[in-house]
């Protein structure tokens, strides 16, 4: 997935004639704290709501104040981790798309960038969620998938999240069934220690339970 296919069809740019007011007023609609500000194509940089409230008056155009704008951007080819980490690194709530000329071509919003990790990592579909720490070392994702397997069940998606100074990791893996108790007994029989686990339960409800339990748990 690269960039250019998240841009959301909903965020217009401002342009410099527009005033504070109306930033203001289409950051509430978008649920954004960012906009564009676009002349032409042209990419000038990005407005912040607090830019917005630091001006001597909401009512004159945006081109009338002298603003410091931020400049953060991917092109078009870019990955989706490339978007993803410059709204982690800067704190964003939407990122502009360039093409190779540096022709402004829109933005991706933070509701279509986590519509679409919802999907990698099948969120949605019904399975068991397993949470293990180890080190770095000893992960194997070929050695998981077999432990997987052997009891009847796939991995449907995997993530990793370092432990900030350690060489530990948490390991996340969503499998494709809610029954994972033999799984998790032949992890722990292969010395595996499972941190945390999510299943047995059966319906889509519960699935969404499931999930949020698990964002509590990363503190998303």
């Amino acid at each position: 997935m690269i960039a250019k296919d998240l841009i959301s069809d909903g965020i217009m740019p401002l342009k410099t004639s527009d005033t504070g007011k109306t930033a203001l007023s289409w950051m509430e609609e978008y649920k954004v704290s960012h906009l564009p500000i676009v002349n032409n194509q042209e990419f000038l940089g990005l407005i912040s709501e607090l830019d917005i409230y630091n001006l001597n008056s909401f009512d004159e155009p945006l081109g009338n104040h002298k603003l410091s704008l931020q400049h953060p951007y991917v092109f078009e080819t870019q990955h989706i981790y490339d978007v993803l980490k410059l709204v982690n690194e800067q704190n964003l709530s939407l990122v502009p798309v360039l093409n190779d000329k540096g022709n402004y071509l829109g933005s991706i919003g933070l509701q279509n960038l986590v519509k679409y990790f919802a999907r990698a990592l099948s969120v949605d579909n019904p399975g068991g969620i397993i949470v293990l720490e180890m080190t770095y070392n000893n992960y194997s994702l070929t050695e998981l998938a077999k432990i997987v397997e052997e009891n009847d069940a796939k991995i449907l998606s995997t993530f990793l999240i370092n432990h900030e100074d350690s060489t530990r990791l948490d390991v996340f893996l969503k499998l494709n069934t809610v029954e994972i108790s033999s799984v998790l007994k032949t992890l722990e029989r292969y010395d595996y220690f499972v941190k945390a686990s999510f299943g047995h339960e059966d319906d889509r409800d519960d699935l969404r339970e499931r999930y949020n339990s698990l964002m509590n748990y990363l503190n998303v």
